[in-house]
């Protein structure tokens, strides 16, 4: 294929004018992602049309005047949920852009290079911006291009709309979700020659909806691609294999729309009518898209990543790339640690974080903590670990999240009978994806004997004496229930730190701690909730017809030894001391989770100037739960110690309920009455069919109603562990800091075990640090979590057909997993996350998951809704234990679903019913408007 010739385009003044040929990745401050990408692309001697770049240091020349300071200071101070204040500073910007004068250099490089291009030759002016087309965001579309500019005074009147774009409401509102400074963007202008197309459209080299990196993904439709990119056509669609190069997929679309160029400047839209008689037929042929799948696996290997791709054929058949950028929306692929064995075959990876209910990145310490942790859960199964810092063979991660590798789980034949039931009641969406892959001959069945199963748990169960305690629970209960609290005693015990500890000795605390004493805790305390759900399940057999899911259900409400209820009670009982004393109620007069006055509490409390109520009450509530937090499975989030802001919003919150019988202590003694009842309800059922089988009944549903709550305190045991953990590594991060090997204290989380004492030993950590911080963040922006993986990229869950959620049965009904029964209509409240989220008592709370510190939340809402999670998630139990109706495993909710909206939840069918908007709807709090980046 013959390529244009790329001009040398002219420089006027340093650096005003580039030719793309002399751009790339380098220059990335000066040209924009667009045009660096271009570049690259030429340097790949890939087919690029000819043109030139107009650098960012025209762009700030002809502004430096404008008065943008003052735009750029109210955009830096201005919330970034602030959509109509964002809105405003943005059009102010766009204004003062428009009213500048090019100058004359800047005009004349600009003509110059223009005229070098050939005489009126039609060209495209595309903005390149310096935050946009990047491996982390690509801000696709976010600023303006202008298609068959035609003269050079065109031109230069294209540029300026360009400059204008980079303050487009979406683009200022983007940027601040991103966290990226307005002043430190800038926009260059691409100006490349027109391609005269024939047909034209997008390639992604990996397909962005399954994340199968191995195939490559073509939109197609006569005319510019503006057509296809815009959304204005259906377009052809095809899916290639780019192994087998195999066309798997061809949908061959309407294409009813053509943009095509105007003579002498501009583009027009025309309708296109179907040919007689002849049905739909593709603009591109099979040679054709085998020919642009090649240059986009060359484009791809280029830059070393997938890539979206915007391609033109033109009439005289030649295929061109006009444009480049990585397909940010692709899940990373799941990475061990360079001295762990690489595993042959395709692999079946589980998401723990969201198994925990944890949709953020853990930070580099919290990896490593879990790391080593499930090295000392491998170890005492007897399997190998060569390296404990770096976790065993079945530890991965990806995101920043946690990954277990579940492929001998899905070949065995145990495995497939045993853990795809046990999601079904934690989180039955999971439970569906790993059902599916059981046809799959990837993963067939390759171990039939449950000998090597429990080869690896006898010695843990024997060890940990679980079937004694099974026995005890049985026919000792109350026994057994003490024996629990002895051991979370013991247990507190081997958390103690000696005082005077070195650093040095401190990490040696931290590792036995993560190393050896937590796993433990699972064997010794779990059996029991699990024995307790276990004999809930008999009770349902002798039961027959009168046991079923609907009469069981009320049974797990209200349930006694629970921590976390225990805790959120202990919560709401401070709230009710408070109300009753009126200097203490008077201090949080106005207060709520998004207002001024919450961060002034907290200095108080800090500075000891609350009322006695407010001061007593809330250091006796941390002094025994300060050390859960949100994300508490993390080393690095705060616990509530550390920062109780939380805490206190959640208590200006309690402080508005104005309905005694909502009072959510009322409202669990009732759900406890209730549970009572309804066991002596079936006790009575039972005893229709004998007296024996009425005695097993009741004391079967006597044991789970006393078990079943201590299903959250292996974790509650854990994350004291953790907190004492954490409560080290500050104090190690407080001497590395004395050191000069950080800047904070709490920067020792952005660094692993091996790295912290490496630091300890003179090793300098800030730079380190500091690229650490900066992918967290850019991680945390990150909305969709795959629940399972496969090892090429491949998520299961997109390649089934009618998943269970929005669009299942009903129309514009969201289906899930019934959690806890009951209806209720109310407002809806979308909170992503709970720090600094309001919600109102009554209002339907829904969250992408749930863990202990979203719990307070629960005690004043109306109803529950969950993006993940099943019927015995934590969720799920703690919101039965409250009466509220629950659904969880809804997927899309947070998305589906506004905040202000109008919803009906019944808990018992798992069905949430949008009723339309309230106050006009609107955008989740906190959600960014929606973006396109890497798929447009």
């Amino acid at each position: 294929m013959e390529q244009l010739p790329v001009p040398n385009a002219p420089r006027h003044g340093p650096g005003l004018v580039l030719g793309l040929e002399l751009v790339g990745a380098e220059l990335l401050n000066a040209v924009g992602g667009k045009a660096a990408n271009l570049g690259e692309l030429l340097r790949a001697r890939l087919p690029v049309p000819a043109g030139f770049c107009l650098t960012t240091q025209a762009y700030r020349r002809a502004t430096s005047g404008a008065g943008l300071d003052t735009v750029h200071a109210g955009l830096a101070a201005a919330a970034p949920g602030d959509l109509p204040g964002l809105a405003g500073l943005a059009a102010a910007a766009r204004r003062l852009v428009l009213a500048v004068d090019i100058p004359a250099d800047i005009a004349e490089a600009v003509r110059e290079a223009y005229s070098a291009l050939g005489p009126d030759t039609p060209v495209a002016v595309r903005s390149s911006a310096t935050a946009e087309d990047l491996p982390f965001a690509s801000f696709a579309g976010q600023q303006d291009t202008f298609l068959n500019v035609v003269g050079a005074d065109a031109v230069l009147a294209a540029v300026r709309q360009c400059w204008a774009s980079l303050w487009t409401d979406r683009a200022v509102s983007y940027r601040a979700i991103q966290g990226i400074s307005p002043a430190a963007v800038s926009l260059a202008v691409v100006v490349q020659r027109m391609v005269d197309a024939a047909v034209a459209g997008v390639l992604f080299t990996a397909n962005p909806v399954t994340g199968r990196r191995h195939e490559a993904v073509i939109d197609a439709s006569p005319g510019l691609g503006e057509a296809v990119v815009s959304g204005a056509v259906n377009p052809d669609h095809f899916v290639i294999d780019s192994g087998t190069r195999r066309i798997l997929e061809r949908r061959i679309g309407s294409k009813a729309v053509v943009i095509r160029p105007v003579p002498g400047g501009g583009t027009e839209r025309t309708e296109r009518t179907a040919r007689s008689g002849a049905g739909p037929q593709p603009c591109v042929d099979d040679v054709q898209l085998l020919g642009l799948e090649l240059l986009g696996r060359r484009a791809e290997v280029h830059f070393g990543a997938p890539q979206d791709l915007e391609w033109a054929i033109d009439s005289g058949g030649a295929a061109w790339l006009t444009q480049s950028r990585p397909i940010t929306t692709l899940y990373p692929l799941p990475e061990r640690p360079e001295r762990a064995p690489v595993r042959d075959g395709t692999r079946v990876y589980l998401c723990f974080s969201l198994a925990q209910g944890l949709t953020r990145p853990l930070t580099p310490m919290g990896l490593a903590g879990f790391r080593l942790i499930a090295s000392s859960v491998a170890r005492a199964a007897h399997f190998e670990v060569p390296a404990p810092h770096d976790g065993p063979t079945p530890y991965v991660q990806a995101g920043q999240r946690l990954f277990f590798d579940l492929t001998p789980v899905v070949r065995s034949t145990v495995g497939r009978a045993i853990v795809p039931r046990v999601f079904d009641v934690m989180e039955a969406r999971s439970a569906a994806v790993l059902r599916e892959l059981f046809g799959d001959p990837r993963f067939s069945v390759t171990s039939r004997s449950p000998w090597r199963l429990l080869r690896h748990i006898g010695p843990v169960a024997a060890r940990a004496r679980v079937p004694g305690s099974l026995l005890r629970a049985l026919f000792r209960p109350k026994v057994a229930l003490r024996r629990a609290e002895q051991f979370g005693e013991r247990f507190r015990g081997t958390l103690v730190v000696p005082a005077g500890s070195t650093a040095v000795q401190r990490l040696d605390h931290v590792e036995r701690i993560l190393g050896r004493e937590l796993f433990p805790v699972v064997p010794n305390v779990l059996p029991l909730p699990a024995l307790g759900f276990a004999l809930l399940a008999a009770a349902g057999r002798l039961l027959g017809p009168a046991g079923g899911p609907g009469a069981l259900q009320p049974v797990l409400r209200g349930l006694p030894n629970n921590v976390t209820t225990e805790m959120d009670l202990a919560l709401w009982r401070l709230a009710s001391a408070i109300r009753a004393d009126a200097s203490a109620t008077a201090v949080f007069d106005g207060a709520g989770f998004d207002d001024a006055v919450v961060p002034d509490l907290v200095r108080r409390y800090r500075d000891r100037t609350l009322p006695a109520v407010v001061q007593s009450g809330i250091a006796g509530f941390l002094g025994r739960y300060g050390h859960r937090a949100v994300a508490e499975i993390d080393l690095g989030m705060p616990r509530w110690s550390d920062d109780p802001t939380h805490l206190l919003g959640v208590l200006a919150n309690y402080l508005r309920l104005e309905d005694p019988g909502q009072a959510p202590d009322r409202q669990f003694s009732k759900a406890a009455r209730d549970a009572e009842a309804q066991v002596e309800r079936l006790v009575a059922a039972a005893g229709e069919r004998g007296r024996l089988r009425a005695a097993l009944v009741r004391a079967a549903l006597k044991r789970t109603r006393m078990f079943a709550g201590l299903r959250e305190l292996p974790k509650y045991h854990i994350v004291e562990a953790m907190a004492a953990v954490r409560g080290q590594l500050q104090a190690i991060g407080t001497e590395l800091v004395a050191s000069g090997r950080l800047t904070d204290a709490d920067d020792v989380f952005f660094l692993d075990l091996i790295e912290v004492r490496n630091g300890l030993a003179g090793s300098q950590l800030q730079h380190l640090v500091a690229e650490r911080r900066a992918a967290y963040a850019r991680e945390l922006g990150r909305r969709h979590i795959p629940r399972v993986l496969l090892s090429d990229g491949t998520e299961p869950e997109a390649l089934q057909d009618g998943a269970a959620g929005a669009g299942a049965g009903t129309p514009g009904v969201l289906t899930g997993t019934p959690a806890s029964a009951g209806t209720v209509t109310g407002s809806a409240r979308v909170i992503l996350e709970p720090q600094g989220a309001r919600l109102e008592p009554g209002e339907i709370l829904v969250a992408p998951s749930t863990d202990p510190g979203w719990t307070p939340l629960f005690l004043t809402a109306g109803g529950l809704v969950m993006e993940m999670g099943g019927p015995n998630s934590h969720g799920a139990v703690v919101a039965r234990e409250y009466g509220i109706p629950a659904i969880v495993g809804v997927p899309d909710a947070t998305s589906l679903i506004v905040t202000g909206q109008a919803v009906t939840v019944d808990g018992a069918a798992g069905t949430v019913v949008p009723d339309g908007p309230r106050n006009g709807g609107g955008p989740p709090a906190g959600v960014a408007p929606e973006e396109s980046a890497g798929t447009r």
